[in-house]
């Protein structure tokens, strides 16, 4: 049944009311959050800091994980060799966002998706890759027509001086060439 909202009896919200835990606190809790990256994570940002993507390889599998993980959910084994994975991959996946990541509203709409990167060893396998979900600075035009999946990117980065050990040290994907 489709109703007018005259018909449908409501109250309307604040700006301030739609954010809150449960519509009815003016006030927002200033919570702030610590905790450690851990080993495997740090060695993987330290390296964003100096313009490398690390990942982690199975000893066992050879699969490469990026990010890095500790140990392989395949195999059950620890990973130990550290591996520099190319900077350049493919869309696997994308949307257009009209929200920051801190919940605001964008004045232009940003693509984000998971890039798949071109990680030896993984081409011919479908259902495993090594990805990383991100920016990716293209049109979003492109995602509409269905033309941003199977793109070509490669990894634009920060300037040096302004990295900081953060994922964030990769400022987008862009389209190669």
């Amino acid at each position: 049944m489709n109703h007018s909202m005259k018909e449908v009896p409501g109250i309307g919200l604040k700006s301030s009311e739609m954010y809150s835990l449960i519509g009815l606190l003016e006030d927002r809790p200033k919570a702030r959050y610590d905790f450690s990256a851990g080993p495997t994570v740090s060695k993987f940002l330290l390296g964003l800091k100096e313009g490398k993507i690390l990942g982690k390889k199975c000893p066992r599998c050879g699969r490469i994980f990026v990010p890095p993980r500790s140990y392989c959910e395949w195999c059950h084994v620890a990973t130990s060799e550290w591996v520099e994975v190319p900077q350049t991959g493919i869309i696997h996946t994308a949307v257009v966002s009209y929200i920051s990541a801190k919940r605001q509203r964008l004045e232009k709409p940003e693509v984000v998706g998971i890039v798949r990167l071109d990680v030896p060893g993984y081409k011919d396998k479908e259902y495993e890759f090594a990805g990383l979900f991100h920016r990716i600075c293209i049109d979003p035009k492109l995602v509409v027509t269905g033309e941003a999946i199977g793109m070509r990117v490669k990894v634009r980065w920060k300037p040096k001086e302004e990295r900081k050990a953060s994922i964030l040290d990769i400022e987008c994907f862009e389209p190669i060439g």
